[in-house]
């Protein structure tokens, strides 16, 4: 017996396949026990299909092999006296078919695949390139606004009024800056506790002696916070007061204070 041409037949894969009759199924089966290369052929075959399965995930839609067995047979016409030549090129070229289509269907997977993770890919890129585009924007944004507040800390006739901690608050610091010429007020709030709900941090002149409201200070649009104009200022300090501000300063609730060098 000629095991390779056997095995090259079709026969195989149209037994791995279920579209082996019961003749040839049976055929197969006891050849498999006499000759180890026939076994080895089926084993070889059915891991195959057993990969392929698994790394397609999807079945064959129903009815297709029926379809494909039915197109077939129409392109062979039987006679008496050649039918059983027939019928094994006929089922040597269904499994060719299904083998062939199964194969298609792979590559089809392999190529969806592969093109949904380009998309995927390219979609990440495109939400990098937004981030690093929008962060570059914010960037660019805090470089323009500190710029904007160098110009202002060097104008003439500004002058500097570093503001230390008290007692008990030494780790408290603010710095402001203070237009002599336009009277403008900021204020750099350097080190200063967090604020509690409900209660504001308020800017406060010494003025003739007396405080004067400078200002609440919230949260600024950049490093320096612009507050009420002042004139003829002494010293500064800073109190912690309720939302909205008080008109007078609560002195135990006084954070950092110093005075206008001349």
């Amino acid at each position: 017996m000629d095991i390779k041409a056997y095995i090259e037949s079709g026969v195989i894969e149209s037994y791995v396949l279920g579209i082996a009759d019961a003749e040839e199924a049976a055929e197969l089966q006891r050849l498999s026990l006499e000759y180890p290369a026939i076994a080895a052929a089926i084993k070889e075959r059915e891991q195959w299909l057993r990969e392929f399965s698994e790394a397609t995930g999807r079945p064959a839609p129903d009815g297709v092999k029926d379809q494909l067995l039915q197109s077939l047979n129409k392109e062979f016409a039987v006679t008496p006296g050649s039918i059983h030549f027939i019928n094994r090129r006929f089922k040597f070229i269904a499994a060719a078919s299904l083998l062939a289509l199964l194969v298609s269907a792979a590559g089809n997977v392999y190529l969806y695949k592969r093109y949904t993770k380009a998309t995927d890919d390219f979609i990440a890129l495109q939400k990098e390139q937004v981030q690093v585009l929008a962060d570059n924007q914010a960037y660019q944004a805090r470089l323009t606004a500190f710029d904007h507040d160098l110009k202002i800390m060097s104008e003439p006739g500004v002058i500097k009024v570093l503001l230390a901690g008290v007692t008990g608050k030494e780790g408290s610091l603010a710095t402001v800056y203070w237009n002599t010429h336009s009277r403008d007020v900021y204020l750099m709030a350097n080190n200063l506790p967090p604020v509690p709900s409900g209660k504001q941090y308020q800017l406060w002149a010494l003025v003739d002696g007396k405080p004067i409201d400078a200002g609440i200070i919230s949260d600024c649009a950049s490093f320096l916070c612009h507050l009420k104009q002042v004139t003829g200022a002494q010293a500064f300090a800073i109190t912690l007061e309720k939302t909205g501000g008080s008109a007078t300063p609560t002195l135990d609730q006084m954070f950092v204070i110093g005075n206008v060098k001349s």
